[in-house]
Parts: structure tokens; sequence; C-alpha cells
């Protein structure tokens, strides 16, 4: 049945990095979304509906995302924050282990610090049941194909954010996401590496740097890539191997067996970690649809992608690692 677009809550405004927020009761918000479970355009999912009632301090203000789909840039997001340890387990969506960070409408929090200011009572809404059926459907073959906040994402931040747009890195440094010198870094790398890929294009080998590399320069070589098996389990402390050793098992895509090494990870290099879990299945932000790894690889303990180089997406999603790339301490 075709529902009308609820009016959502009175937002609290101008929130900040490190304030304390409550979650809104189920009630209040399964009454703000519309019938496809969504506000603004973003789901929200039934694996979030466990957070109702508990407070957390906001991690980064969801201002902008990038785009992990068609990897056509950033864009501009409103109204939404990420809160601190708030991820999603999977449990309504065939248990996919990637563990995004979820995004919150500023709508489905409150102060703690202050009065509720209330709002409009919101119209329509819908039930934990239509929730969990807008989580999953099936296709013509009756198999599942799944919705989520990743496979929204671009219809919930449809606007475009073109690299020379200063606003978006003085949102950055004000909101609290970044800090100053951090965002110049990644400004300059950022405008460095368009650079790069214009030179592998227009100009002759002898007149580019790096041969086009970006920064930071890691080239893998190998036709063939190996592999490594530690049966890794959770909660094991590893130690990532050196920049050398992995990059010793790269092919010239900077990929072992089909698995990129993000230089957002290069960071993490002879840093130790705790094993989070090994991850088999994760849904295709594409398709919607569950892919079964056949080479599990491993997420570690608090070892994200900090966006150093991605103009300071706050996403932070989890990094994945080959075991080859990894050894028990």
């Amino acid at each position: 049945m075709q529902q009308s677009m609820p009016t959502a809550h009175k937002e609290p405004v101008d929130l900040k990095v490190g304030e304390i927020v409550e979650v809104r009761s189920r009630e209040e918000i399964l009454a703000s979304l519309d019938e496809r479970g969504e506000l603004g355009a973003l789901p929200f999912m039934p694996e979030m509906l466990q957070f109702s009632g508990r407070r957390f301090r906001v991690d980064k203000l969801a201002i902008k995302v990038c785009d992990t789909i068609d990897w056509s840039g950033m864009y501009k997001m409103d109204d939404a924050v990420h809160l601190a340890g708030a991820r999603c387990d999977g449990s309504a969506h065939g248990g996919c282990q990637a563990g995004c960070l979820l995004y919150w409408k500023k709508a489905w929090l409150k102060r703690v610090d202050s009065p509720d200011p209330g709002g409009e009572e919101p119209s329509g809404g819908i039930t934990e049941d239509e929730l969990s059926a807008a989580a999953r459907q099936s296709d013509d073959s009756g198999g599942a194909v799944y919705s989520c906040q990743a496979t929204e994402l671009m219809r919930a931040a449809p606007t475009f954010l073109p690299f020379w747009d200063v606003r978006q890195y003085v949102r950055d440094v004000r909101s609290g996401n970044a800090g100053a010198w951090a965002t110049v870094r990644s400004v300059v790398v950022g405008a460095f590496n368009k650079y790069q890929d214009l030179s592998k294009n227009v100009l002759p080998r002898a007149l580019r740097i790096r041969d086009g590399l970006r920064f930071p320069f890691i080239q893998g070589r190998l036709r063939r890539t190996p592999t490594g098996a530690l049966d890794l389990q959770p909660g094991e402390l590893v130690r990532v191997k050196s920049v050398e050793e992995i990059v010793g098992t790269l092919d010239a895509e900077n990929k072992n067996r089909g698995m990129s090494f993000d230089r957002e990870m290069l960071k993490y290099c002879g840093r130790e970690a705790r094993v989070l879990r090994r991850v088999e299945r994760i849904i295709d932000e594409k398709t919607g649809r569950m892919i079964e790894l056949r080479n599990a690889c491993i997420v570690l303990d608090d070892v994200v992608c900090t966006s150093d180089y991605h103009r300071r997406c706050p996403r932070a999603v989890y990094a994945y690692w080959r075991e080859i790339w990894l050894e028990r301490v």
C-alpha cells in the first residue's frame, strides 16, 4: 500500500564531532520512514533497530561519501552522521560481513544534554516486518537481492562534489572531521595524482614523473601472484608485513589474486592488530547480490580507511587483508 512521505522529527542542529546523542525509539524511527524504509532516500536498516535507546558519541559528520560502486568521485551528503562503534552486523542482509559504518539521519537522534525539541508528528511510517521485507527482495529466479545503505548511497547523496570545490575542505575542517594540515595534504596529494593520471595519457614516458604512478608510489610487478594461508582466527594478534614484502606479492595492478592493496593501507605496515574476523561473503554494492569469496580475507580490529589520499571521506570502511600480507606475532 502506498503511503505518504513522513514528516520527520525536528532535527538536532549543528551536531559536532564528539557530542553524545541518543538513538530515538523504534516507534519514532519507524514512523519517520517512507514505504521503502527510507528517509531522504537513505535506508534505515533492520540491523539499526538494536541501537534504539542507546547513547553514542558522534564520530564524524557524514558530509560527503566516496562512490565505491562506479568509482565516479565524491558526493555530498546532508543531515547525517556516523556514530562511534555503530556498524552493520549483516543479520538482515544474508550475513554480509562487510561491517559498514552506519549512516544516521539527524532526525533519528536526539541530544542528551538538552531538552528534546520534539517536532511535528510524523505521518505514514512502516512496521518492523515491512522494514525487514524492504531489505531483501527476490529476483525472477528466486535469488536474493539486498537493499542497504551501501547499495542506495548514490540515491541518498546525488550531488557530485568536484575536486576543485574548496567548500568541501572547509567543511571537513570546521566539522571536526579532519585537521587543517591533514586536509591540505590530502588536497595536494589529490592534485598531484590528478596530474599523474593525465600525464599517463598525454605525455611521453620520458617526461612523466615515476611513469605516471599515483602517490604514494607502489608498483607490483608479478604476472602470477602467490598465496599464503595462516588460518587466522578472531582475536589473534598479527603484524602487518613491511611495504617491500607486500609489494613483492602484487601484480601490475597492485592486486593479489584479484584483491587490491590500497595506498590507504600503507600506514598500517609494520603495525600490530587483532584479527576481527574472516570475511567470506559480502554484498555487491552495485547489484545487491551476495558474493561468496573464493579466497577468504581478513579484517583487523580498528584498521580502517582513513582516506588520507581520498579527500577525507569519513566512511571508515574496513581494509581487507590477504593472509600473505600478515604474520602472527
